[in-house]
């Protein structure tokens, strides 16, 4: 025992040199790819051959530096400086390496040539985590010069490319942007995830065709704060498989107001649950907030939609619910919509209608809203004509408090 205790001993004080120092090794590359993480670097376009005046396209310069920028396993930063960069349609892609942000200093000026809309977006980022677009820059669409190609009231007409999308994003924020005269609309948000959108502008003309400031489909727990937006179409926009959509401390006008739908016109559609929308204003929309469902529709729900604290000014129809929706008549009537529709509080929605009926709820015949809350209604008829009124059809529900005009349900 005396001969073999030691050389035990030896092997022992061997194993845990050796240890130690396999670990020291581990902890130094630990170290380094940590510090790696932690450092910011900037990718400046300029350093890339774009070309500030509004006459060059800089796609391919934006790419090379995006490229670096996903590349760098640590915080990188594309820089846009101040100054005018013409811009043909682009897609920036991940996944990255790490936090990226694309700063926007400048002012990112469209393409009018047709030929050039070889896609259905302008600038889009997709397929990417812990992305930031910011920077207090200017989006400018141009749309006023192609806007004659979007009208689709006499049949199908081609679309234009939206300004800035979003496809596949998740923990993402985008603040400190204006967007203007966007061919389309200015912003859409596809199969994202956890998005805050803040302190924004978008602005066109209320008679520019199809220029929504916000659509957002198939996503989940998306933030709008803080943000004027005055367009031609929906201010805001929530399409088929929206959840938990958080709207706040927004201004809206002109347009068509806040919008979920229209809903049902396909088969594949998901369901929308989770809509907040408050503490916001609307002046001289043609809708507030507005629910619609396509008449001959597929079958869905909506559900848990809460309305609190809003203010109409001017506003056509302030409360709506349309299951007949028909953008384009003549539409079939007879038929009912399949989309079921429960769950949905309206509370402190006060201010004025520019149309005698304040309140629509036209709901379907086979399948009722239901569970409709009205709590502390004031909305007067804005001008002369009397006191204003509700409507309803098939809708079931109980309202509490002040209630002018008078409830329906």
């Amino acid at each position: 025992m005396s001969l073999i205790s030691p050389f035990l001993g030896f092997r022992v004080f061997l194993f845990m040199v050796l240890l130690v120092w396999v670990t020291k090794g581990q902890n130094v590359n630990l170290f380094r790819q940590t510090e790696q993480l932690g450092r910011r670097k900037f990718f400046n376009v300029m350093d890339y051959g774009a070309v500030e005046g509004g006459v060059t396209d800089n796609s391919q310069a934006f790419l090379k530096a995006w490229k670096d920028a996903c590349r760098w396993k640590g915080r990188a930063k594309v820089l846009i400086p101040r100054g005018i960069f013409k811009l043909f349609p682009v897609v920036f892609s991940g996944p990255c390496n790490g936090p990226i942000a694309f700063l926007i200093m400048g002012t990112l000026r469209a393409s009018t040539d047709p030929s050039t809309f070889n896609s259905e977006n302008w600038i889009n980022f997709r397929y990417l985590e812990q992305l930031t677009v910011a920077g207090g820059g200017t989006l400018d669409g141009q749309g006023s010069l192609v806007w004659p190609l979007n009208n689709c009231n006499n049949g199908p007409c081609r679309a234009l490319p939206i300004s800035l999308s979003f496809y596949f994003v998740t923990n993402a924020t985008v603040a400190h942007l204006r967007s203007y005269n966007s061919k389309m609309a200015h912003i859409k948000v596809y199969g994202c995830n956890k998005m805050d959108f803040t302190k924004l502008r978008l602005s066109a003309p209320g008679d520019s065709p199809n220029t929504d400031g916000i659509k957002i489909g198939n996503s989940y727990r998306i933030r709008i704060s803080r943000s004027v937006i005055s367009t031609g179409d929906d201010c805001i926009a929530i399409l088929a498989g929206s959840r938990e959509i958080h709207i706040s401390k927004i201004f809206c006008g002109p347009g068509h107001g806040i919008s979920i739908g229209s809903l049902g016109e396909y088969g594949n559609e998901n369901d929308v649950e989770g809509v907040y929308v408050k503490d916001s204003g609307l002046k001289g929309t043609t809708n507030g907030v507005r629910i619609k469902t396509w008449a001959k529709s597929h079958p869905l729900k909506v559900s848990k939609i809460i309305y609190d604290n809003i203010v109409m000014t001017d506003v056509m129809n302030p409360i709506i619910i349309d299951q007949n929706y028909c953008p384009n008549p003549p539409c079939n009537q007879q038929v009912t919509s399949n989309v079921q529709i429960s769950g949905v509080t309206y509370n402190n929605i006060r201010g004025t209608s520019s149309s005698k009926e304040a309140v629509i709820l036209k709901c379907s015949r086979t399948s009722p809203c239901k569970n409709i809350v009205m709590n502390n209604i004031k909305l007067s008829l804005n001008g002369t004509g009397g006191f204003a009124s509700s409507y309803c059809e098939n809708a079931v529900g109980v309202s509490y408090g002040t209630q002018n005009p008078r409830p329906c349900m």
